[in-house]
């Protein structure tokens, strides 16, 4: 049988006397240096983990011998730790885990926050792009364990210019569970110097409470090309909102004039109806959400950027749009699957040599609304957007992608 011990930063103190008669009791005991130094003394066999491939092979040869082995991890051995690896080379039944506090847990302990729906990220050995996404999509809590190449500092930039709509609390949490314990609130680049941090750290990340956001200066504010973070987003979902690049190329292929009657539907948080309010006070916007938040959102939105040529209908829009103006232009953000529905109203509806401009992301509903246009006679043009920004990582640059998006700008014959 082999044994699993799971060990704090205090060595021996940090087990109970059971476990720590488990340990005495090993002929062989294998771990890392730092876990060996805790049992220097220690009479058995001791093998240091250097090549995990080595190792298992290793343990194989003591278990012919019938050696009593343990071997000695870090806090929880199945929290991202080598107990994964030992249940992928050994069956179950050989293998007995006495887990210690993880890392997380203690942190999350320590700042006195419950943890169980919290988001877990190993960075260790791993690509930082594992980060993105998760802050992107605005998880409440998230846990983060480093290493020397994705360290605080490395988390700290990707968190900075990522630029998104959320804003958390940044703790960095050393050596946790020993009496060089230390636990800091970073609220600037500056605050991390890594010739001061103890190789032993983890980051938690924790949502502020109340939506962070400056008063905007709208003096300030570009003419066109809004930062997407000073959108208020979808709590659940942040990052579903039209990015800035794409909603300067949708701004394009509108070809907007003065004094125009424009219909947004789908328009979610209102950012492209937004910018052309702002890029054309005279013409009148129909912005049509069907969700309440939507709804709200956009609400809000224009009261943020101080917009009030946009009247927000909160309804679907094949319920409505046969009773709204006719219109110069149409933006088809989001249409449900009813594409194919509000094509026949819209066609009955829109000026001749109007635009509509509609963004896909499937290749089912880009199949679609081609198909539609070339049975009623419409021309088009496609333009597909895959975008990647840059992401400055250490003295490094490189990038990561938005979400690819089909444009669609049809003209009535």
């Amino acid at each position: 049988m082999i044994k699993v011990v799971g060990i704090g930063l205090e060595g021996e103190k940090s087990l109970t006397n059971l476990v720590l008669e488990i340990v005495n009791q090993a002929t062989v005991l294998i771990g890392g240096e730092r876990h060996l130094q805790y049992f220097s003394n220690h009479s058995g066999i001791k093998v240091k983990i250097n090549n995990l491939e080595t190792v298992i092979y290793d343990i194989k040869e003591y278990q012919k011998q019938g050696e009593n082995i343990v071997i000695l991890a870090s806090g929880d051995p199945l929290f991202f730790g080598i107990g994964r690896i030992l249940l992928n080379n050994f069956i179950p039944d050989e293998l007995v885990f006495y887990p210690h506090s993880s890392c997380v847990q203690l942190g999350f302990n320590k700042l006195k926050i419950p943890w169980q729906d919290a988001q877990f990220i190993s960075l260790h050995g791993r690509n930082i792009d594992s980060l993105i996404q998760p802050l992107k999509k605005g998880y409440e809590k998230i846990g983060i364990l480093t290493d020397n190449i994705n360290n605080p500092l490395i988390i700290w930039q990707v968190y900075q210019q990522l630029k998104t709509s959320i804003k958390y609390d940044f703790w960095l949490c050393e050596n946790l569970g020993s009496q060089e314990e230390k636990i800091t609130l970073i609220d600037k680049n500056e605050d991390i110097k890594l010739e001061t941090i103890s190789p032993l750290n983890i980051v938690i990340l924790i949502k502020k409470s109340e939506f962070y956001r400056a008063i905007l200066d709208l003096e300030k504010l570009p003419i066109i090309g809004l930062p997407d973070n000073l959108f208020k987003t979808f709590p659940d979902q942040p990052g579903l909102m039209t990015k800035k690049e794409v909603r300067l190329t949708i701004l394009g292929a509108l070809s907007l004039q003065e004094n125009q009657v424009i219909w947004d539907i789908g328009a979610g948080t209102g950012s492209v109806s937004i910018e052309i309010a702002r890029l054309v006070k005279n013409s009148q916007i129909y912005a049509i959400e069907k969700t309440a938040m939507g709804a709200n959102l956009i609400k809000q939105n224009c009261h943020q950027f101080q917009v009030n040529n946009i009247e927000i209908i909160h309804d679907k829009a094949e319920n409505m749009i046969e009773n709204l103006p006719n219109p110069h232009r149409i933006f088809i953000g989001g249409s449900g699957s009813n594409l194919t529905f509000l094509l026949n109203i819209i066609e009955t509806k829109i000026y001749p040599e109007s635009k509509i401009v509609i963004a896909l992301a499937t290749i089912e509903n880009l199949h679609e609304a081609l198909q539609w246009f070339k049975d009623h006679n419409w021309t088009y043009e496609i333009i597909h957007v895959q975008i990647s920004k840059s992401l400055a990582i250490a003295k490094n640059t490189r990038f990561y992608p938005l979400n690819p998006v089909n444009i669609i700008t049809a003209i009535k014959a």
